[in-house]
């Protein structure tokens, strides 16, 4: 299984920052929708590179029908567009090779634009294009009135010259793996299964894989906001997306204008410490899932009892996994029951969903967390993945400056189960994904963003893939961060209530922040 966070309060599903082995991949290029950028990955070979050169200006083509297909909706206002420009492959040498960006832009429709709102949903690996038309149904209509809404798949990503390097049958089998293997052999098998993975991707791309980092993307984001014209960045970027707008801060921060990071990412934890940091997140997310549970009597068909009767659905299925239905050839494993709770911990609107399909479960029907698992891991129904999970290995490992080895993550399992019963194992495991890799490592910068004007960072109190904590850490770190607080339940805040639209609303306007100590009820 794995777990990773991301993702905004609404629209698709996607999840971020912390793979558990892997999960999830194959190159799955959606056409129509920002022309795939050009260049692309070969097999066993480096990237196919343009020629030489700095980053070069966006050529926008109408793609309203393909926005609409990727929303299932109409989108009122101007078309939709989509484009495509060239970066530097390494902004440490400009004017060498380039690579191809995919971008989506949804125009502005009232008078008095302001410029443009960079919009990125999580990842690293989610889709920003994708993201970019569910953002013009996701944003308050004001905010669609004076900015154009653009979106775009960082380098690796989508549209963006995808890293593919992991195959179909490796993400079903991390899917399906224990998520807290209770014997040495078993853990052993996960660590083969995750070597087998970095080798696979080192062969085929080798150092390339370098340049698919998150400092890197800061500065194509950079390069975005010169190529449309704005001569200070407006973004909104969710969990993941905070890490890459805290990276841009430091790194531009004369060039900030607006910046909102909902679901924050603390920048100078280490894996270990991020890791752990999530497994008490979603421990205390479930304990919220119990409570309703509970107050909802025999509504809720996981019974009155949650933690215990998932820890018994957990036995169960390590003990005799449950056969799929309907030409279904999987079988759902503890770790598909344990993926299937975690992609629902995400939002407080799914709850009734996870217990319908736990329920289902116990009565010999998995095919509701199947459902579950591949919406969070983005496998379509013919069993081929997106290619979310392979740039997530890619962007996080080269991040990391330091991996723990295999017998370090053996002993934090053992320790973390104790502290967090359900979810402790499977995040320590998760660490195993970078162990491995066989790139160059380039960590991104941390520090202020001296000079900036205030940059506002959401917290939610009850958030288990981005803990309310780091909030307040970030914004502490930016030095001109604002911190404001949604006392909520699931991943990420805007534009959940009134409360928090009114007050992100005003800063992307009108530079407004929220008095110091804001916090918005929960409804």
């Amino acid at each position: 299984m794995s777990v990773r966070l991301g993702g905004a309060a609404e629209g698709p599903p996607v999840r971020i920052r912390r793979a558990v082995a892997v999960a999830s991949a194959a190159l799955l290029l959606v056409t129509g929708c920002a022309r795939a950028a050009t260049g692309t990955w070969t097999d066993g070979a480096p990237p196919s590179y343009d020629p030489p050169g700095s980053a070069t200006a966006i050529v926008w083509d109408d793609c309203q029908s393909e926005a609409e297909r990727i929303t299932g909706t109409k989108i009122s206002g101007p078309h939709a567009q989509c484009g495509a420009m060239q970066v530097p492959a390494d902004w440490s040498d400009p004017g060498g090779p380039t690579l191809g960006l995919a971008l989506l832009r949804i125009p502005h429709t009232g008078r008095g634009a302001i410029g443009s709102l960079l919009v990125n949903p999580g990842g690293p690996g989610a889709s920003g294009v994708e993201f970019g038309a569910y953002a013009a149904l996701l944003v308050p209509a004001e905010i669609r009135q004076k900015f154009d809404l653009i979106g775009f798949d960082p380098r690796g990503v989508g549209r963006s010259m995808p890293v593919s390097c992991i195959s179909d049958a490796d993400k079903d089998a991390t899917a399906a793996a224990d998520p807290d293997p209770p014997t040495q052999p078993a853990f052993d098998e996960q660590v083969t299964l995750a070597k087998r993975v970095a080798a696979g991707c080192g062969a085929k791309y080798g150092e390339a894989l370098g340049v698919i980092n998150t400092e890197q993307t800061a500065r194509d984001m950079d390069a975005i906001r010169a190529a449309v014209g704005d001569k200070k960045l407006s973004y909104l970027g969710y969990s993941y997306g905070t890490l890459l707008g805290s990276v841009y801060a430091a790194l531009f921060p004369a060039k900030v204008r607006a910046l909102v990071l909902d679901g924050a990412v603390d920048p100078k934890q280490d894996s270990v410490v991020a890791s752990e940091s999530q497994a008490a997140g979603f421990e205390q997310a479930f304990d919220a899932y119990a409570k309703d549970c509970r107050r909802r009597g025999s509504a809720c068909q996981v019974g009155p009892d949650a933690r215990k009767s998932v820890l018994s659905i957990l036995a169960a299925t390590r003990a005799k996994p449950v056969p799929g239905r309907n030409g279904e050839k999987r079988a759902a494993t503890a770790g598909y029951a344990l993926l299937a709770v975690v992609a629902a911990l995400y939002s407080q609107q799914e709850w009734p969903q996870l217990s319908s399909a736990l329920g289902k479960l116990r009565s010999g029907d998995p095919t509701d967390v199947f459902a579950l698992a591949d919406s969070y891991n983005e496998r379509g129904p013919d069993g081929h993945y997106s290619n979310q999970t392979d740039a997530h290995l890619a962007v996080e490992c080269t991040d990391e400056g330091h991996s723990p080895g295999a017998a370090e993550i053996r002993t934090l399992q053992g320790q973390w189960d104790a502290k967090y019963p359900l979810f402790g194992g499977a995040l320590a495991l998760s660490l195993l994904s970078c162990t491995d890799w066989p790139a160059k490592r380039d960590p991104y910068p941390t520090g202020a963003a001296t000079g900036s004007p205030p940059i506002l960072v959401i917290g939610t109190t009850g958030d288990p893939a981005t803990p309310y904590e780091n909030a307040g850490k970030l914004a502490s770190q930016l030095g001109t961060g604002r911190l404001l607080t949604w006392e909520g339940e699931g991943h990420t805040a805007y534009p959940q209530t009134k409360c928090i639209r009114d007050a992100v609303d005003g800063y992307l306007l009108r530079g407004a922040t929220p008095p110091a100590g804001t916090r918005c009820p929960r409804q």
